[in-house]
């Protein structure tokens, strides 16, 4: 398996930013049948191919993945996904007003 590491800074603060991440993972659930749950600050998910923990803090979100073997193959383009989405889901700006 291969590990996904991410983490940026937010400006959100922790209510907000779980918030945000549970939106997604909502989306994630409606297009890949991903699965999710939390423990704590930490959203735990899994999907075919997928499995990690998404871990959200007061100024920063962290993800924890493996790919499995075929998902590997599209970790570069993975994480210009993330790198893209992760921006546009957790700056100030963007979710200010949602």
């Amino acid at each position: 398996m291969n590990r996904l590491l991410f983490e940026r800074d937010h400006g959100l603060g922790l209510g907000r930013a779980r918030e945000v991440a549970q939106r997604l993972a909502d989306e994630m659930t409606d297009q890949y049948d991903l699965r999710s749950h939390w423990e704590g600050d930490s959203l735990h998910f899994s999907a075919s191919g997928v499995s990690g923990v998404l871990a959200v803090s007061e100024s920063k979100i962290s993800l924890d993945a493996k790919l499995g073997f075929l998902m590997a193959s599209f970790k570069p383009r993975i994480e210009a996904r993330l790198a893209a989405n992760f921006d546009r889901y957790f700056s100030a700006e963007s979710s200010a007003g949602e």
